[in-house]
């Protein structure tokens, strides 16, 4: 059997490209979402609706024809459920055949370059929102599952985005086509097609990825906080990927959660503290930054760290004494988390240093005493913090 898989773009036939209308006319049996089949009703081919990537492979492997094309809207490279098919299929060697994918079409409808965009899929699934803008020029969603246009608008609202450029595209490449743009704010109520895309520019998007922030940029009140230059020191040794999973445990100010939100736009931070203050505290700080791939727990560790999610990286800040609990909670959901932590006391660096031992993990200890200067008068005074351990295990 020949097998084409096909990209009909953002409808089923005026965007096709000449080889796909070829491949198509050529095949016996067509093989699609109800969506894409309904322009070939009464076509004299055998039209099979199904989409799902293991309904579509049986269907080919029982069939008796000499060709036949699976329709994929958009483009078979873009979020398609190409990606998931060929794998099933890859001993009947297909054929893929491009298609205009709806980044592409709609920024063409709205005469913006799509070269350097960050593309995130909503289709279906949750994704970060506001962080991704934070540190995008541009950024394209495609929707079609639980979160429409509206909610995104309303999530940049909530962290202090409301006046990020947005253009909304519904039914693109249909007679009901209709294209919007304004401000986030301007949409928080909008209604929109289930089938929308949505682009935001951000001509304020950060330029680097912020690292040992200043302290005084956080919102502090009484809570504990890990300074700016040993939060520098601890995220830069926990290697986080943009897609990590991270544990903030003992959160205080969230200053630790933030930075490394940062580093994981792709990925979540999840913050824990026992104290509700706290808690409330780091989720201000994750607004005002616009971190909302930041998910605060209020809650006794390890208690509370037993429905989350396994981490890749994971600082203890704070461990109201439970650190091996603590330890053996990560080692169980991932053996190869790198953990690392901070001691003002001795107690604490003795308690690191035997949790490290008792499951085997190698670890460095590093002494940071930070040093910063005041003006008294004429004079230049020094003005000492407390030295910190930091505990690093790989």
């Amino acid at each position: 059997m020949n097998v084409y898989i096909i990209g009909t773009g953002v409808n089923s036939r005026s965007s096709l490209t000449r080889e796909a209308v070829e491949a198509i006319e050529h095949s016996q049996m067509l093989i699609g979402a109800e969506r894409m089949l309904d322009a070939y009703t009464g076509c004299g081919k055998k039209l099979v609706k199904a989409y799902k990537p293991d309904d579509v492979c049986d269907i080919l492997k029982s069939s008796t024809y000499n060709t036949a094309a699976v329709l994929m809207s958009g483009d078979c490279g873009f979020f398609s459920g190409t990606k998931k098919l060929l794998p099933l299929i890859e001993n009947m060697k297909p054929v893929i055949i491009s298609g205009i994918s709806s980044a592409v079409y709609f920024c063409n409808r709205i005469n913006i370059s799509y070269e350097n965009m960050k593309y995130v899929s909503l289709h279906g699934q949750d994704a970060n929102i506001a962080i991704n803008v934070r540190m995008n020029e541009s950024c394209f969603f495609l929707l079609g599952g639980d979160t429409s246009a509206a909610d995104i608008c309303r999530r940049l609202c909530q962290f202090g985005l409301s006046e990020i450029t947005i253009y909304i595209g519904e039914n693109l490449g249909y007679e009901n086509e209709i294209c919007h743009n304004g401000k986030a704010k301007d949409f928080i109520n909008t209604h929109t097609e289930k089938l929308s895309v949505l682009v935001t520019e951000n001509p304020d998007y950060l330029r680097y990825i912020p690292s040992a922030i200043y302290d005084n940029k956080f919102i502090r009140e009484s809570i504990p906080m890990t300074k700016s230059a040993v939060r520098g020191n601890i995220i830069s040794g926990l290697d986080i990927c943009h897609d990590s999973v991270c544990w903030d445990i003992g959160c205080g100010t969230g200053s630790v959660s933030v930075e490394m939100a940062f580093r994981c736009p792709d990925g979540k931070v999840l913050a824990f503290d026992k104290k509700s203050e706290a808690a409330e505290l780091t989720e201000r700080n994750a607004q005002k930054f616009g971190c909302d791939n930041i998910i605060v727990n209020e809650g006794v560790c390890p208690e509370v760290l037993k429905d989350a999610p396994a981490p890749n990286k994971v600082f203890v800040g704070g461990s109201s004494g439970n650190m091996i609990e603590i330890f053996e909670c990560v080692y169980q959901k991932n053996e190869f988390a790198d953990i690392t932590v901070s001691a003002v006391s001795l107690e604490t660096l003795e308690q690191a240093i035997k949790a490290f031992e008792r499951f085997g993990k190698e670890y460095t200890v590093m002494q940071i005493a930070v040093t910063e200067t005041r003006k008294v008068g004429s004079h230049t005074m020094l003005t000492a913090q407390n030295p910190v351990f930091i505990i690093k295990g790989r």
